[in-house]
C-alpha cells in the first residue's frame, strides 16, 4: 500500500557504491510500527484533538473549555494556544458513541464563541494534526491510523520552521513521505526529537501528556431557619463552615490569602465581607478571629437568612520556621507576630487604611515611591527595584510639597543659616508629560544639626525649597 506519493529517498551515510537494487532493504518508520498499544499507555485510548480557529484567544477562556471538558471525560490536557485534547474511549458509550461527542464538545465552544475542528485517533497527537489540517476524521483503529495521516501537511506537527523548510526542500511536505524515511538517516538530518514525535504520532512510542487540573476552590452555604442580627450570633453560626474550611485546607496543605463571606437577606442584596491576609494562613482560630473583627465593623441591611464562606486564594501552606535570633538580631527573620498585627489592624481599620511603600521608576523624588499592600503580601508578590550603587542618598520623610525657603546672600535659612554638604545631585527630567523639574539637591544641616534634603532651582529667580529630612 503506498502512502503517499513517491518522494525521494535520503542517501544513507553508510552506504557504499553498489549499485541502489544490490543495497540492502533500509528499514522505514511505516514498516516498524506495532499495532500493539505502546508501553505506558492505556489499551484501546481513543483521543479528541480540538483545534479552535480563533488566533486571539485568551489564555482564560481555553482553561474555561478544559473545565467544561471535565463534564465529558477526566482526562483533559491543554494544548496551548489553540488546542486541546480529551481522551473519551470510556465515554463514548454516554453519549452516543463518536457522532454523539463530536456534538456535544462543539456545542461547548460554540457556547464560548469559539468555532472548532475535531478529530478522533488512537494517539494524542495523531487527533491533534488532525484536527489543525482541517481533517475533522474519527480513526477509531491504530491499524488504519497511517493510511489517515498520510496526506496530512507536516506543518499540522508544528515542528521548527528551519525543519520544515529543509524537509520541503527535499520533497518532504506530508507525514506520509517522513514516515517513508529512513529512521536513522532521519534522526541524523533532523532530529532525534522529530523522530520522537514520529513514533508518538502513529502509536509506537507511549506519548504521556498533562492532565488539566481545576483551580482549587473552597464553597460552603448555609441556610439559616431563622433570621439573625446579632453579629456575636452570626460568627457561632459559621462555625461548620469554618470546621469544613479546616477539613478542607488540611487535607490538601493549603493556605488562603482572601477570605469572602456573604451574608443573605430577605430584600436586600448579599452583604459581601472580603478578608485579605497578609500571609498564607491555615489556622481556622485565626480566621475565625479576623472575620468576627471584621464583621464587627459593618452594618447589616437587613436580619440575615444564610451566610456562604468561600475562597479562591489558595497557595501551598508552609509553617513558620522558628529562628535561633529574635527579628531584626543578628539577621533573625520577621516574626509571625508581624503579619497577625497587619491583618488585625486591616480587620478593625479597613482594608486601604494599612499599606506598605514601594519604589517606582522614577528620577522625580514625588514620584519615585507608591503604596502597595502590606509588607507581608509585597514581599511574597513583587521584587523590589535593585538599588543603583552610584545613587545619592535620600530622605525617607519627603514633604507633601516642597516648602520654599528665604535665601540670604545666595544660601538658603531654615531656623538660621544652612550649611551645605557634599556635592550637589542634579535632576532634569519630566519633559514628556508636561510636569518637567530641574533642580540642584543639596544635603544641609540646620543649626541644631538637623540634616534636611534642600534644592535651588535652575530656572530663574532659582529659589530655594525643602524638599525632605533625614532621620
Amino acid at each position: 500500500m503506498s502512502l503517499s506519493p513517491a518522494a525521494p529517498r535520503l542517501p544513507d551515510a553508510a552506504a557504499g557504491s553498489q549499485p541502489e537494487e544490490a543495497q540492502p532493504r533500509r528499514p522505514t518508520l511505516a514498516r516498524e510500527l506495532t499495532p500493539a498499544h505502546p508501553p505506558g499507555t492505556a489499551a484501546g485510548e481513543l483521543w479528541a484533538g480540538v483545534h479552535l480557529l480563533s488566533t486571539d484567544m485568551p489564555a482564560a477562556v481555553l482553561q474555561q473549555l478544559a473545565l467544561r471538558a471535565q463534564a465529558y471525560t477526566p482526562r483533559v490536557s491543554l494544548e496551548p494556544p489553540d488546542g486541546l485534547l480529551l481522551e473519551v474511549r470510556g465515554s463514548l458509550h454516554l453519549f452516543a458513541g463518536v457522532a454523539g461527542m463530536r456534538r456535544v464538545v462543539t456545542d461547548e465552544c460554540r457556547h464560548l464563541g469559539m468555532p472548532a475542528v475535531l478529530a478522533f485517533a488512537p494517539t494524542p497527537l495523531a487527533a491533534l494534526a488532525l484536527a489543525r489540517a482541517g481533517r475533522p476524521h474519527a480513526v477509531l483503529d491504530l491499524s488504519a491510523l497511517v493510511g489517515q495521516l498520510a496526506p496530512v501537511p507536516l506543518a499540522a506537527l508544528r515542528w521548527p520552521e528551519e525543519i520544515l523548510v529543509r524537509l520541503a526542500r527535499s520533497g518532504v511536505r506530508t507525514i506520509g513521505a517522513a514516515l517513508r524515511l529512513p529512521r536513522s538517516g532521519f534522526a541524523r538530518r533532523f532530529g532525534a526529537a522529530q523522530l520522537a514525535a514520529l513514533d508518538a504520532l502513529t502509536g509506537r512510542a507511549a506519548d504521556l501528556r498533562r492532565v488539566f487540573r481545576a483551580p482549587l476552590r473552597f464553597r460552603r452555604r448555609r441556610e439559616l431557619t431563622r433570621e439573625l442580627e446579632d453579629h456575636p450570633v452570626i460568627l457561632a453560626t459559621l462555625a461548620p463552615l469554618f470546621a469544613d474550611l479546616g477539613t478542607f485546607l488540611r487535607t490538601r496543605q493549603c493556605g488562603v490569602l482572601e477570605l469572602e463571606c456573604l451574608l443573605a437577606h430577605r430584600h436586600s442584596p448579599p452583604t459581601r465581607c472580603l478578608m485579605r491576609l497578609a500571609a498564607p494562613q491555615s489556622d481556622v482560630l485565626r480566621l475565625t478571629e479576623l472575620l468576627g473583627e471584621r464583621l464587627e465593623t459593618i452594618a447589616l441591611p437587613e436580619p440575615v437568612r444564610g451566610c456562604e464562606l468561600r475562597t479562591d486564594a489558595l497557595v501551598p501552606y508552609r509553617p513558620d520556621r522558628l529562628h535561633l535570633w529574635q527579628p531584626g538580631e543578628h539577621g533573625g527573620g520577621l516574626s509571625s507576630e508581624a503579619s497577625g498585627l497587619v491583618e488585625r489592624l486591616r480587620a478593625r481599620l479597613g482594608e486601604e487604611a494599612i499599606y506598605g511603600l514601594t519604589l517606582l521608576e522614577s528620577h522625580r523624588p514625588e514620584k519615585a515611591w507608591g503604596r502597595t499592600a502590606p509588607p507581608a503580601i509585597a514581599a511574597c508578590s513583587r521584587t523590589p527595584p535593585e538599588s543603583d550603587p552610584g545613587r545619592q542618598r535620600r530622605p525617607l520623610w519627603l514633604l507633601p510639597a516642597p516648602q520654599s525657603l528665604p535665601a540670604e546672600e545666595g544660601l538658603p535659612r531654615h531656623r538660621g543659616p544652612l550649611r551645605l554638604i557634599g556635592e550637589p545631585e542634579r535632576i532634569e527630567t519630566g519633559w514628556w508629560d508636561g510636569e518637567e523639574i530641574a533642580r540642584d539637591y543639596y544635603t544641609a544641616a540646620d543649626p541644631h544639626g538637623v540634616l534636611l534634603w534642600v534644592f535651588r532651582e535652575r530656572e530663574a529667580p532659582h529659589g530655594w525649597y525643602l524638599h525632605g529630612v533625614f532621620g
